[in-house]
């Protein structure tokens, strides 16, 4: 799942149970990404993980990087209560990134920017905060890993990276039990998710050298994950 992703996981050939992957590069495709813009409002508890992440954005950021940033619904939100904010937004889809400037339309204080994740960052000076929402999930783990520490040169002191995730069951029972609460069935996993548990990915954070580092939310196969980079001195 994703803001310029989507919820679900892999792509199992019925007749041998088989994961089968399909490249990332089906999210450049306006009929995939349309998919999903239909459907991410139906979302059971969206809004409750979002709702936590901006309340550890600190209202004084001035300088947001939303990686994955889908039709730039999380920059929206952030804005809403920090007006003067500063937001990159990066996507690997054109379709994504047409829906975000249409959405965000008018907004001088926005720049979207083209960029696959399964590439080093582009220098991009230095950000307040760094979001993200269902999309570092479709990286393979070692990228997932090499991107966090991206994320936390390029934060200031202080500086905090909450990523709400799409994350593993820890059984097969309760990824199902997932697919069912959410509405969707059994077939329809996004063959892109490359999903890991939550502990995993908390343990790199702090090796990386992040503080405060804790799952803040978490319903069944979505979390939050944050840490704060520490303050120099």
């Amino acid at each position: 799942m994703a803001a310029g992703a989507a919820i679900v996981g892999h792509s199992r050939a019925a007749d041998r149970g088989v994961i089968v992957r399909r490249p990332l590069t089906e999210w450049t495709t306006s009929e995939h990404a349309e998919r999903y813009l239909a459907r991410q409002d139906t979302i059971p508890h969206r809004t409750e993980g979002e709702a936590v992440l901006l309340a550890h954005i600190p209202r004084s950021a001035r300088r947001a990087l939303d990686l994955g940033t889908g039709d730039g619904r999380l920059i929206g939100l952030l804005r809403l209560d920090r007006p003067d904010i500063h937001a990159l937004g990066l996507d690997i889809s054109r379709p994504m990134l047409a829906a975000a400037r249409k959405q965000l339309a008018g907004e001088d204080r926005i720049t979207l920017l083209q960029h696959d994740m399964r590439s080093r960052l582009p220098d991009m000076g230095r950000f307040d905060a760094a979001v993200s929402c269902f999309a570092i999930h479709h990286l393979d783990d070692p990228r997932k890993r090499s991107l966090y520490g991206e994320v936390f040169e390029l934060l200031e002191p202080g500086g905090v990276f909450a990523n709400l995730e799409h994350v593993a069951s820890p059984s097969e029972r309760l990824h199902r039990r997932f697919y069912r609460a959410i509405g969707y069935p059994d077939d329809s996993e996004d063959p892109s998710n490359k999903l890991l548990d939550v502990e995993t990915q908390l343990g790199w954070l702090r090796e990386l050298g992040f503080d405060d580092v804790d799952c803040y939310w978490k319903w069944l196969e979505m979390a939050l994950l944050i840490g704060v980079k520490p303050v120099e001195g």
